[in-house]
């Protein structure tokens, strides 16, 4: 099934294709290289919460049409209305979009080729997990517009190393999808035409595991990353107890224990 997003009129910015327990979100807005404007923004934000109260979607990629995955903010709509107030309430909506996604109770992939910068970056860095094709191009350029990219800053540095997301930060230039790899800003770099299947068999694998369990799973990863790490250890033998309580739980280590295939339920 696909679908635009819902109440944007007119204009189909935001595809949405579901298949086998996958949400596929593609930004189409390619002639602007999938600029997160408002309305794309206002779509995104419209489709996850939609997303996260399907219970038959386990999975959601993240994509976009034409040339490249996402160029960032959209500057001539930033520039086409200057007052403070529009630009709070762009960075604003644009955080809302990234804490949307890591509070998403299932695993969002994003599924990159052409370029991916500024918020386009901060895009892939905030989904749970990337794969890119080989020619993709990252980078932070906003420094060479006098625009430092102190949001897309937010999920960098937290997703690479501090050396690494500093010299993105600094000099604004353009990285390979080998070095985005290597730094750990993407999962898997792979050709062009297996962009796709790649996507789709990391998905495939994700879909067969209990979506409780995972939601559990992404919550804790998430709020322990924050904490220090006495802190951490405590409440992560806090959701391990709430874990196994969950029948899924009782499930899974049943069928490993009678090797068999688990039957999730999903609670």
């Amino acid at each position: 099934m696909t679908s635009p997003a819902r109440n944007i009129a007119n204009e189909s910015i935001l595809l949405r294709k579901d298949e086998g327990g996958v949400a596929t979100l593609t930004m189409n807005r390619p002639q602007a290289r999938n600029a997160l404007s408002m309305a794309l923004m206002d779509a995104m934000i419209q489709e996850l919460d939609a997303v996260a109260e399907d219970s038959t979607i386990k999975v959601v990629v993240i994509a976009g049409t034409g040339p490249g995955f996402c160029a960032g903010h959209d500057l001539k709509e930033l520039r086409a209305d200057p007052r403070r107030e529009f630009y709070e309430a762009t960075f604003r909506r644009c955080s809302e979009v990234m804490l949307k996604i890591t509070h998403l109770p299932k695993p969002v992939i994003a599924r990159v080729h052409g370029i991916a910068t500024a918020a386009g970056c901060q895009l892939v860095a905030t989904c749970d997990l990337a794969v890119a094709a080989k020619e993709a191009r990252f980078a932070t350029p906003g420094v060479n517009i006098g625009l430092f990219c102190s949001t897309p800053m937010v999920a960098l540095s937290r997703a690479v190393p501090r050396k690494q997301a500093m010299e993105m930060l600094l000099t604004g230039e353009m990285i390979s999808a080998a070095r985005a790899l290597e730094i750990g800003l993407i999962n898997r770099a792979v050709d062009a035409d297996g962009l796709d299947s790649a996507v789709g068999a990391l998905a495939s694998i994700i879909v067969g595991k209990s979506p409780k369990i995972l939601a559990i799973g992404k919550e804790a990863f998430y709020r322990q990353a924050e904490m220090g790490l006495a802190d951490a250890y405590a409440y992560a033998s806090e959701v391990m107890t709430k874990n196994m309580m969950a029948r899924d739980a009782e499930e899974g280590i049943d069928a490993f224990i009678e090797k068999r295939p688990p039957k999730w339920q999903g609670c």
